[in-house]
């Protein structure tokens, strides 16, 4: 046998489970075509994939074998027919298997089970404490979070395809973080992708805020938007960024580490909005800079917190909206920054913050004309609320799932017993 561009002539046609690779890639092209539609016939298919109907029907054949794909009664069984021969009507299943999203942040940790078109089927979530810091300990409570999850939703592990997992730190393409200092990235991400990987085929690690970006891709501001940055604006700041329609990594994941707005003037740290405008509404009580009359007024410390002052803002409060006013000042020079380096059409500003920050958002569209020598980005509110990033991780699993399924299914795929 000869080798050709470094594979052995002969087996290079022939993939890790001993199927043609020109036949997995049919059967993979009519998967992709089909995964969301509710039923279809090859003829449906076939123009949709540009393969001939024989080819269509052996890769729809062999996705019924991988269990991927139902038969159903046929269309004059349905009721749809009336002459002619019946045509073979076809399902996707969607609980052929199931996914994984992980949302493991700094104060908590959220298990999301889902179908494989990412509709949820159970949520288990966990409370941390700054003792889960130790790594071995993160490690324990994110297993044992996700395995709360699958019984909740009655799944065995063996029956999922897909986990991904958001943390907050920067994560390279194999799923770890750089080291730092202080450590903190490698106690947010323990080697989390060590977790799952002995049972799931398929487990991706990824940063908070790029899950936030798929997120909004997918079922949020950024819906065919392909030059976006999502901003993660609550406690601290962290992005993902997505350029031409690519979520942008960098060597060491940390494309949209932000940690260098501690030296930009204006904002000054990492801080998210949600802390400023609780900080300094703090610090004007302590000064006496609130109003008597204010909705403030009176509030304790642990009350004056980032919804209370938006809140009073949108009622008119000036002390509120002198705060508010300030935040805006700062969301303008993050944004201006990321429109100077990245051109983006749209900054969406994401979290549990992003149920307020509309206030702060109106007059940052004005202030941002004056800062930008290129068009300014759209400045908007995410729909997903403290939710991103779970949305995200769930719908990062299920990419993965859509785009290796097939990959590793040497046996058909069963549903659960239920």
């Amino acid at each position: 046998m000869q080798e050709k561009d470094g594979e052995v002539k002969g087996m290079s046609d022939i993939d890790a489970t001993g199927v043609p690779r020109a036949a997995r890639a049919s059967v993979e092209t009519v998967l992709a075509a089909v995964w969301d539609d509710e039923t279809f016939t090859s003829n449906d298919v076939m123009p949709r994939v540009g393969l001939t109907r024989s080819t269509t029907i052996e890769a729809i054949d062999e996705l019924i074998r991988y269990g991927v794909v139902e038969e159903l009664p046929n269309a004059r069984v349905g009721g749809d027919y009336r002459k002619g021969r019946p045509a073979r009507r076809f399902a996707f299943r969607p609980d052929a298997a199931s996914v994984v999203g992980v949302d493991a942040g700094r104060t908590h940790v959220i298990a999301t089970v889902a179908d494989l078109r990412g509709r949820p089927l159970t949520r288990v979530s966990r409370e941390l404490t700054t003792d889960l810091d130790d790594p071995v300990r993160r490690q324990e409570v994110v297993a044992a979070v996700i395995d709360a999850a699958l019984a909740d939703a009655g799944i065995a592990r063996e029956h999922v395809v897909a986990v991904c997992v958001g943390v907050p730190a920067p994560v390279d393409g194999a799923g770890r973080s750089p080291a730092r200092h202080n450590d903190f990235w490698y106690r947010m991400n323990p080697d989390l992708a060590d977790t799952a990987a002995p049972w799931a085929p398929l487990v991706r690690v990824e940063n908070d805020a790029s899950l936030a970006a798929v997120a909004e891709s997918v079922h949020g501001a950024a819906i065919g938007c392909r030059n976006f940055v999502a901003i993660l604006a609550g406690d601290r700041l962290g992005s993902g960024v997505v350029i031409d329609g690519h979520l942008l990594r960098g060597a060491h994941g940390g494309a949209g580490e932000l940690i260098p707005f501690d030296h930009v003037r204006g904002v000054g740290s990492v801080d998210g909005i949600g802390v400023h405008v609780a900080t300094w509404a703090r610090q004007a009580a302590e000064q006496g800079r609130i109003g008597s009359r204010s909705r403030l007024a009176g509030l304790s410390p642990s009350e004056l917190t980032a919804p209370a002052v938006f809140a009073a803002a949108r009622e008119g409060d000036p002390d509120a909206v002198d705060i508010i006013v300030r935040s805006a000042r700062v969301i303008t020079r993050i944004a201006s920054v990321f429109g100077g380096f990245f051109d983006p059409e749209r900054i969406i500003f994401c979290g549990a913050v992003a149920e307020s920050i509309e206030s702060a958002l109106v007059p940052a569209r004005t202030m941002i004309q004056n800062e930008m020598h290129l068009p300014a980005p759209d400045l908007v509110a995410s729909p997903l609320g403290a939710d991103v990033v779970a949305a995200g991780a769930v719908a990062a699993a299920t990419e993965s799932a859509r785009t290796h399924l097939l990959a590793f299914a040497s046996t058909p795929l069963t549903a659960p017993s239920r």
